[in-house]
């Protein structure tokens, strides 16, 4: 495993790093007040509403939503993963990364990196310059690939034979590790890729990973990938994701095809947004990281039975993906067509306009259960509801899922209470074991107002008892608020950026930017005092929920001597509660 960063690191580079530098080195900023205001460089807009601020040291995008401090900045706009950038910021400063936070993983791993993107030259190569590539170049040339789209996807070809690729890069049990050679039964090894065509897989940073091949005439099977490895796993990445970044901005919207020739095929024709799964069904750890590159996914699926499963497959897999702001489409091909041939035979625009009149996840979703059932009676509308309700039980918190919820409610002609109470579960976070996600309406506004204060005075914790002074509270916001107070005392001395950094793993994370970013959430007059009274009241409900609960042991006869000295002296201590809504 990688060597763990130590949070005491992280929060000093934090401190000392400036948002303002980091950010204006890749953006152009202008002052607004006491922030700073630019396009968003992670979705296209025409007016600002990307704000950096100097003084809690994080971003905001009002558009997008796009959020956080320094260390998150680099990741999405260098598409660094979380340690590049750290070692990136570090060397900016002039720091040294910790030598318990050595990486010993990667270090294991950097010749497997190394072996895998000699075999992409290798192939490349081979595809130029072997005597038995003709027939590889005369594939790419029948499907309309240039070699300029070639060299740009790193297009190789693979010969005939059983260790060419053995000899030309020899360390046969490196490139067994790398999933470029496999072994036969009595031990022998050969090359895991022999006359087909060769797709490098890359992973964000561009680094070969692995390599989907495609068979040159009748073989089996037409596309193998490379196995399991290290450093490849074929339900987390995407094919072509890579090449997507490379054009600046990220792209508006990402359409998610199913072969890799399908995403040459459409980059040949401009469109340059196209990932493919890599041979097995969508996941949603694929699902995520489409969304982390821009809100707007369509799912391209051919139109047949096959296509449909497929389609079903990778909406499941969505489901719990979908939080506000994000938009799932699905568009469906014609029988016996895949993008590779509709967009050589209609042409980009046509396909572009597919594309735009794709069908919303929403009208997809309760689709697939109507087949024989009959909204007209109430059994079909109970069948459609038993068939919708796993997979609304999927949906995160938010606008989404009580629209969705809405949406059943109305097909079953059912009251939306009735669906929420009976029939579908609370919603689960991700990952399930963390509390539910708050959103903003549901935090009242006295606990709002504390957890911002929190977030920007964090010293704050220092009048604090521990959270676990306050029980157990179910006060909508109130678990949100102990847990920004857990970590803001764990170390009171943070910034705004290093305690929120702290609380990434947090269900409620985006929340708590979105808290942060909004100056009219800032309490008027003495915070400490506000503060104070916030403490004040939430202890008072404590003592209520207590007491209500010893009220009822006591009904039952089943209070013990020290919960009745406990009950006596919470009802000699209580007042009326203030209004803290």
């Amino acid at each position: 495993m990688a060597g763990r960063i130590p949070e005491q690191f992280i929060d000093e580079l934090l401190n000392r790093l400036d948002i303002v530098d980091v950010v204006g080195a890749r953006v152009e900023l202008r002052r607004a007040g006491s922030n700073l205001q630019a396009l968003c460089p992670f979705h296209h807009e025409k007016s600002p509403s990307f704000t950096v601020s100097p003084s809690k040291q994080f971003y905001h995008c009002f558009g997008c939503g796009a959020h956080g401090n320094a260390i998150r900045f680099v990741m999405e706009y260098d598409r660094m993963d979380f340690r590049d950038a750290i070692e990136h910021l570090a060397r900016h400063l002039g720091m040294e990364l910790p030598k318990s936070a050595e990486d010993e993983a990667a270090r294991e791993l950097a010749p497997i990196y190394s072996v895998l993107s000699k075999a992409s030259e290798q192939y490349q190569q081979w595809l130029r310059q072997h005597p038995g590539r003709q027939q590889a170049v005369d594939y790419l040339k029948g499907r309309g690939v240039s070699g300029e789209i070639a060299a740009e996807y790193g297009l190789g070809f693979a010969p005939a034979g059983r260790d060419h690729l053995l000899k030309a890069l020899g360390n046969p049990a490196l490139l067994l590790k790398a999933g470029l050679a496999g072994k036969t039964e009595d031990g022998r090894l050969y090359d895991r890729f022999r006359e087909r065509v060769l797709f490098p897989i890359r992973d964000r940073r561009g680094r070969v990973i692995g390599f989907g091949g495609r068979v040159l005439g009748q073989g089996e099977p037409k596309y193998l990938n490379s196995p399991e490895t290290p450093v490849f796993h074929k339900g987390k990445e995407l094919y072509g994701l890579y090449e997507c970044l490379q054009g600046g901005q990220r792209p508006s919207e990402l359409v998610v095809v199913e072969g890799y020739m399908d995403v040459v095929a459409l980059a040949q024709h401009g469109i340059r947004q196209a990932v493919a799964t890599l041979g097995t069904a969508t996941s949603t750890i694929q699902v995520e990281r489409l969304f982390q590159v821009c809100p707007n996914v369509v799912f391209c699926f051919d139109g047949d039975r096959a296509g449909r499963a497929a389609a079903a497959k990778a909406l499941d897999a969505a489901l719990p993906s979908m939080r506000d702001g994000r938009q799932a489409r699905f568009l469906f091909l014609p029988e016996g067509e895949d993008p590779d041939s509709l967009v050589r035979k209609e042409g980009a625009d046509a396909f572009r306009e597919r594309m735009r009149q794709a069908r919303p996840l929403s009208e997809v979703f309760f689709e697939q259960f109507m087949d024989g059932v009959d909204l007209g009676s109430m059994d079909g509308r109970a069948r459609l509801a038993e068939r919708a309700a796993p997979g609304l039980n999927k949906l995160p918190p938010g606008i989404f899922r009580e629209m969705m919820l809405a949406r059943l409610a109305e097909l079953a002609k059912v009251d939306v209470r009735r669906v929420e109470s009976t029939l579908v579960a609370p919603a689960q976070p991700q990952p399930a074991a963390k509390p539910r996600a708050a959103s903003l309406g549901t935090v009242r506004r006295g606990v709002r107002l504390a957890i911002g204060m929190l977030l920007r005075q964090p010293a704050l914790a220092k009048l604090a008892p521990p959270p676990e002074a306050f029980g157990e509270l179910d006060e909508p916001g109130v678990a949100l608020f102990l847990e920004v107070l857990g970590a803001a005392q764990s170390a009171p001395e943070l910034g705004t950026a290093a305690l929120l950094e702290r609380l990434k793993e947090s269900p409620h994370e985006a929340l708590l930017w979105r808290l942060v970013a909004q100056e009219d959430a800032a309490p008027a007059g003495d915070v400490e005092q506000e503060f104070r009274d916030t403490l004040q009241w939430l202890a008072r409900l404590r003592d209520e929920k207590r007491l209500q609960y010893l009220d009822e042991r006591l009904q039952q006869g089943l209070l013990s001597e020290s919960e009745l000295r406990e009950w006596q002296d919470l009802l000699a201590r209580k007042r009326p509660s203030p209004n803290r809504a």
